[in-house]
Parts: structure tokens; sequence; C-alpha cells
């Protein structure tokens, strides 16, 4: 039988005609929602939308499952709706971490601070330069990319994030399966890449992890935005590595294929991080215990 949190998401697909509304509705990312619905789907045994470019159109199997549950899923969910109960919390919190990370996952998060009265100021930005400002009393909380060695700064594992080499499938049908699997770099070095720095920090660590050495491809583009690098995959511009929540829509749309499935991914942990001895706020408490929630979602991403 389905869970609520399942049926719940579903409505809201149905009801709000696409995964990214239903997203928002829900507060929480599109590829939790994409996940979730793939879950139901392999339940039921049948698709229950049909993907569009405008969003999804609703299956027959879908509107009578919508039909059955929909008066029940309403009823429960207001039973539990923990929002009347919840306290106006009020305050300031300065949250920093990457613009990638904090769009799609943390800020969904921060949404439901906001209703409580808290006041939420934001920071985009390196992993150094937050945790910089956050020694100095500039920030409250950081999503760190990188473990912070601080003696200032107090760090805990939040989750680990998935990397996945990935292209367009013209340029994935140019790649031969054999040599790919006995000999992947020269399998791949006829294909450009899309790097997120001159340096290739994260096709350099791929490709040193998974094949021994740096990546011989030539650098087709430079996007300082991994959204931007999936922007440029999709379209053909060359392969890349980027991290699996952010690759999964397309994954799961078919706009980019994996074309390596290493026996242990290669991962990165991201860290929650507080200042040493900063005077309690119980907005940053709320919103701390939130995150660590939260991650337990982005693990299924």
């Amino acid at each position: 039988m389905p869970s609520l949190d399942l049926l719940l998401t579903f409505l809201e697909v149905y009801r709000a005609g696409s995964l990214s509304a239903a997203a928002q509705r829900l507060g929480v990312t599109q590829p939790a929602v994409t996940g979730q619905l793939a879950r139901l789907e392999e339940q039921v045994g049948e698709p229950l939308f049909v993907r569009t470019r405008r969003g999804v159109t609703p299956t027959q199997r879908a509107a009578v499952l919508a039909s059955r549950v929909g008066t029940h899923v309403d009823g429960l969910r207001g039973a539990l709706d923990p929002a009347d109960t919840e306290p106006v919390l009020g305050g300031t919190v300065r949250i920093g971490g990457a613009a990638e990370f904090m769009t799609l996952l943390v800020i969904p998060v921060l949404a439901g601070l906001a209703r409580r009265g808290v006041r939420v100021h934001t920071t985009l930005g390196l992993a150094d330069d937050l945790l910089s400002e956050l020694a100095a009393d500039r920030l409250d909380l950081v999503v760190s990319a990188v473990r912070p060695k601080r003696q200032a700064v107090l760090a805990e594992p939040l989750v680990d994030e998935e990397f996945v080499l990935v292209a367009c499938p013209a340029l994935a049908h140019t790649i031969d399966a054999e040599r790919l699997r006995t000999e992947p770099v020269a399998a791949l070095a006829h294909l450009p890449l899309v790097a997120y720095a001159e340096e290739l920090p994260i096709l350099r660590r791929y490709w040193r992890s998974e094949f021994g050495r740096r990546p011989p491809n030539p650098v087709a583009m430079i996007v300082p935005d991994l959204r931007g690098v999936l922007a440029a995959v999709v379209a053909g511009a060359g392969i890349s590595v980027l991290p699996r929540y952010i690759a999964a829509p397309a994954l799961h749309a078919g706009e980019v294929v994996r074309l390596h499935d290493p026996q242990a991914a290669p991962l990165n942990t991201l860290y929650l991080a507080v200042r040493r001895g900063s005077a309690a706020n119980p907005a940053v408490a709320v919103l701390r215990d939130r995150l660590r929630q939260a991650a337990r979602q982005w693990d299924e991403l």
C-alpha cells in the first residue's frame, strides 16, 4: 500500500499539473517529487503521468486514483498538519552556501522557517569565503562543500552528494561501449568537456578517482554554475560530471544519459557549520533540525 507521503506528492502533481509547481507547494525539491512519483508508479505498476514540455498530463489510471484517495488524503493532511501548533519564532537567520545546492535543496527548507516569522538572509558563494564570514559573525550557519578546519567553527556531516558522468544521447552514441569498459580514458577522449572552472575541479577529481589520471579531453565551455553546466550538456556542448541531485531531472527525462557506472560512486560530503560559542538562537536551532531531516530525503535523490 502506498505511503501517505507518496499519495500527498501524487495529488499535488495531479492538481498542479507540473513537477516544479508541486515541489513548490510541498516545500521540497523537484528531484524529490520525481523520486517519490517514480516509487508510486512502481507500486501501482504503470505510469501515472505523461511528461510534456509544459508539465505533466495525468493518465486515466491517475484520474481514477485521484478520485478515490483525494478526499481521504486531504482529511488526513488536515488532521496531521502541524502549522496550527507551531509557535512563531521571529528573529533573523543568516545562512550561506553554494548557489546550486542552496537554490535547489536548501531554500525550500528556508521557506518553512519564513512562514514562522523568521527573517532569512541568504548568502551564495564559495565555501572558504562563507566560512570566513561565519567565523567573523556575519553568518549564523553555512552549508559547506569542504570540511571546515577553523578553530572558531564547529561542523557536522550533513549529506553526501554523489557525482555522475553524463552526456546527451547524441554524444553518448559516439562512444564505443566495449572500449569504454576496458579503456575509458581513450574511449571518452574525443568528447569535449563542459567545466565548472578553469582548473576542472570536479572533472579532474572524477577522472583521477575512477580512471587514474587527469582528463585529456579538450574543454569546450566553462560555466561557473552547475545548473548552467547541465544546460550546456543537454544542448550537446560536451560531457561533464555533476552532482546527481542536479542531473536527476534531466536523467529521468532522457535529456542526458549516465556514461559510467562505478562500483562505488564518487562522493563529496557537505557539512553543516556554525560558529563555536555563538549565542543561542532558537531559529538557528530549528533550522539545523529541519536541514538534518531534509537531508534524509536528499540521500534518496
